[in-house]
C-alpha cells in the first residue's frame, strides 16, 4: 500500500512538472512601443531569444529566420512565409515545453518502423548499421525517384518517437529515409573495443560514401536530432566541399557542446539521456575493460562524468577534457562547411538551455551556409501541433529541403544557359568558316561559379 502511495505521489509530481507552463521572463520597459508595432509581447520577444530593442532576422510566421542575406535566404523567407506549419494558431501545445519534449523523446512510438538493415564493416573492422526505412506509410507514398534522407539520431542511439515520425513523413513525401546507427547502438554489434566519440565523423564518412556508391544518381540530404547534430556538423566541417550531401538540417541541435556537458541538465533529462547509454555500454563491459575503466563509466552520475570516463582516461593513452573537445567540438571546422544547414531551435528548449547562452549568434549572422529558424515554443525536438502524432518541426524541415532542391535546380539551369549559348555560337562560327586550323587558343571558358557558392551572392 505504501509503495502504491509513493508511486502515485511521484506520478503526480512528474505530471505537474511536465504540464507546468513556461515561466515568463523578467519584464523590461525598453522597446515597448517597438514590440507593440510588431505585434509581439515582451515575453514572446524574450522567449524568442531576441533582446528588447534589438531585432534579429526576418519574421516568418511565428518564428524568425536568422541568417546572412543571400539569394537562398530570400527563397527560404518566401517559402516559410507561405508555410501553414509556422502559424502560431497551429501550436496548441506551446505552453508546455517539458511535455512536448517528454512526448517526443521519452514516450514510446505508436508503431515500429519497417526497414531493411545493412551492416557496414569499416576500415578498422568495426561495424555500423544503416536502416533503410520502407514503412509504415499512412495515406500512400509519392511515386518518384526519391532523394535519400540520411537521419542521424541523438547520441543515445535510441530511435525516438520524433525520428519515427520524421521517417514516416519523409516516406509519404517521396524521400527514401535511412537511419545511421553507431557502433553498439540500436542492436548494432560492437566488434572492436572502440565507441564513437561525440564529434568523431570517421564512421559517418564511410557510411555516406557507401550510400553514395549504392545510389550514385540520387540527391542526398541529412537530418540530425538533438545531440546527433554534433556528429553531422563535424562531418560537414571535416569534409567541406568534398561532402556528398547537398543540404542538411539539425532539429534542436546542441551547438556549444562542451558548455552543454559542463552546465548539466535538469535531473529528469540528465538521467533520461544517461541511463540508455549506460545500459548500452554495460553489454560490452568485458571488451571495453581493456581500454577504459568501466567501473568509473558505469558509476558516473552525469553526462559529463560519463563522457569523460568513457573517452578521456583511456588506459593506453591519457587525454584531458580540453584535449578531447579540441578534436570533438562540432563547430571546430565550421568555416569549412560548404552546404546549406538549417538549425531549427526553440527558445524554450529545456534540454539545450537559454538561447542567449547556447546559440552562437555570430555564426548565423556571418556564415552564408547556416540558417537559424528560431521558434518561441517547441521544447526539445517537440514542436507539436494540434495532432500529437506529428511534429510541425519535421514538416518544416522537409519544406526547407524541398525549397533547397528547387533553388539548386534553378541555379543549375542559370549556370547551363551561358554554356549552351557559347556552344551554339561556336558551332555557327565553325559552320560559316569551315574547320578551324590552328587558329590559336580556343574560345575562353566562362568564369562561372558553382552552385555551392551561388547563393552567397
Amino acid at each position: 500500500m505504501v509503495f502504491w502511495a509513493v508511486g502515485c505521489i511521484l506520478l503526480a509530481l512528474l505530471t505537474w512538472w511536465f504540464c507546468q507552463p513556461q515561466a515568463p521572463p523578467g519584464r523590461s520597459t525598453d522597446g515597448k512601443r517597438q514590440l507593440r508595432r510588431q505585434g509581439l509581447t515582451e515575453e514572446e520577444h524574450k522567449a524568442a531569444g531576441v533582446p528588447l530593442g534589438e531585432e534579429r532576422g526576418s519574421p516568418v510566421g511565428g518564428c524568425r529566420l536568422i541568417c546572412k542575406p543571400s539569394a537562398l535566404a530570400q527563397a527560404l523567407v518566401k517559402s516559410f512565409c507561405r508555410s501553414a506549419h509556422l502559424e502560431t494558431k497551429q501550436w496548441s501545445w506551446k505552453r508546455w515545453p517539458n511535455l512536448q519534449t517528454a512526448v517526443q523523446l521519452l514516450w514510446p512510438p505508436d508503431r515500429p518502423l519497417e526497414f531493411s538493415r545493412d551492416h557496414l564493416q569499416l576500415a578498422d573492422e568495426g561495424i555500423v548499421a544503416l536502416d533503410w526505412v520502407s514503412g509504415p506509410v499512412d495515406g500512400g507514398r509519392k511515386a518518384t525517384d526519391a532523394a535519400v534522407l540520411l537521419v542521424v539520431p541523438n547520441a543515445t542511439g535510441a530511435i525516438s518517437r520524433n525520428v519515427q515520425q520524421l521517417c514516416r513523413l519523409a516516406l509519404r513525401q517521396g524521400y527514401h529515409p535511412v537511419i545511421f546507427n553507431r557502433r553498439g547502438h540500436n542492436g548494432c554489434p560492437l566488434t572492436t573495443p572502440r565507441l564513437q566519440p561525440f564529434g568523431d565523423p570517421d564512421d559517418l564518412k564511410e557510411a555516406v560514401a557507401y550510400i553514395q556508391f549504392r545510389h550514385p544518381t540520387r540527391t542526398l540530404f541529412a537530418v540530425s536530432e538533438g545531440s546527433g547534430s554534433g556528429l553531422l556538423l563535424s562531418y560537414l566541417g571535416e569534409c567541406g566541399s568534398s561532402s556528398y550531401l547537398c543540404g542538411a538540417a539539425c532539429i534542436s541541435p546542441i551547438l556549444k557542446a562542451q558548455d552543454w556537458f559542463e552546465a548539466g541538465l535538469p535531473w529528469l533529462y540528465e538521467w533520461s539521456l544517461l541511463l540508455p547509454q549506460k545500459r548500452s555500454v554495460s553489454r560490452y563491459t568485458d571488451a571495453l575493460e581493456k581500454v577504459v575503466e568501466m567501473d568509473r563509466v558505469l558509476g558516473s552520475s552525469s553526462l559529463r562524468a560519463f563522457e569523460a570516463a568513457l573517452f578521456c582516461p583511456q588506459r593506453r593513452q591519457k587525454m584531458s577534457w580540453e584535449t578531447y573537445w579540441a578534436s570533438n567540438d562540432p563547430l571546430r571546422d565550421v568555416d569549412e562547411v560548404a552546404v546549406p544547414v538549417l538549425c531549427l531551435c526553440s527558445a524554450d528548449d529545456p534540454v539545450r538551455g537559454a538561447p542567449e547562452d547556447t546559440i552562437p549568434w555570430e555564426l548565423f549572422q556571418s556564415n552564408p551556409f547556416f540558417f537559424l529558424l528560431l521558434s518561441p515554443h517547441g521544447g526539445h525536438c517537440g514542436f507539436l501541433g494540434k495532432d500529437p502524432k506529428g511534429s510541425w518541426g519535421n514538416a518544416v524541415v522537409l519544406e526547407y529541403l524541398q525549397t533547397l532542391a528547387e533553388f539548386l535546380r534553378g541555379e543549375e539551369r542559370v549556370k547551363d544557359k551561358p554554356r549552351r549559348r557559347t556552344a551554339t555560337a561556336q558551332h555557327r562560327c565553325c559552320r560559316r568558316r569551315g574547320p578551324l586550323r590552328n587558329r590559336g587558343a580556343a574560345l575562353p571558358g566562362l568564369d562561372l561559379f558553382s552552385w555551392r557558392r551561388s547563393y552567397t551572392r
